[in-house]
Formats: structure tokens, C-alpha cells, sequence
């Protein structure tokens, strides 16, 4: 039931961005804006008060860090690797949807030869200051 209702509330947000903003395109159409980045790559997809959707290239690993005031939710559209939740391990894949309560510790190591592309969905709008790295 708690899963119904996550992917609930997901649908519902994503449904809201992408009314709100007018934005429509084929996932396979986003690319980095410089294919030679050396681990992570950004792209802000929209951004509004109540949420910022990204697309995130990862070629070999997300350091643990954890979003204070943010919820996140990952659809990994690309490679596979294993993803820490809270003291959770994840192998994850293409298809997969991470949901990421605010202030859970979270991060990825790819394990596969291609880069994985996530999109990421952040509520409420991700300004950067909430996010604190684990020293590791």
C-alpha cells in the first residue's frame, strides 16, 4: 500500500511539472551538454517552486550525501549499478524507480561499461543548500 502511494504521489508530481512547464521530449534526445565529463554530468530538465527535475550522467560514482529538506525520486533510464539507501543495498538497472526520503544518506557505483542516465526529481525546488556529503 506505502508503495502505492509513493508512486501515486509521483505521478502526480511528475504530471504537474510537465503541465506546468510545457516541457515534452524523448528521454533518448538528452545528452550532456559536454560528452567528455570525467564522472557526473547535469542537465536541469525545469524548475518551479515545488519541484526541479534533472537528467544525471554518471560514469563512475555518487558519493554519499543525504538532502536535508528534499524528497527525490531516481528512474534510472541507462546502465546499472548498486545503490546505497539509508544502510540498504540496491543493485539497480534501467526501468528501476528509487524513491529517497529527505535526510536518507544515498549514493551509487556504477558497474556496468556504459554510463548510467537517471532523471532525478527533487521536491520542493532544489536550490543546492541541502545537500551534505558523508566524509568517507
Amino acid at each position: 500500500m506505502r508503495i502505492y502511494i509513493l508512486f501515486t504521489l509521483f505521478l502526480t508530481l511528475l504530471t504537474k511539472i510537465v503541465f506546468t512547464q510545457e516541457f515534452v521530449s524523448s528521454i533518448q534526445h538528452i545528452k550532456p551538454d559536454d560528452e567528455e565529463f570525467e564522472n557526473i554530468s547535469v542537465k536541469k530538465l525545469s524548475t518551479n517552486n515545488e519541484a526541479t527535475t534533472f537528467a544525471i550522467w554518471i560514469k563512475k560514482r555518487v558519493k554519499l550525501h543525504k538532502h536535508l529538506y528534499h524528497t527525490e525520486n531516481v528512474i534510472i533510464e541507462e546502465g546499472r549499478g548498486k545503490f546505497q539507501l539509508g544502510d540498504s543495498v540496491y543493485q539497480v538497472k534501467k526501468g528501476d524507480v528509487i524513491v529517497i526520503p529527505q535526510d536518507t544518506w544515498h549514493g551509487v557505483i556504477v558497474n556496468s561499461k556504459e554510463t548510467m542516465k537517471v532523471i532525478s526529481i527533487q521536491s520542493p525546488q532544489f536550490l543546492g543548500k541541502d545537500r551534505i556529503f558523508k566524509n568517507e
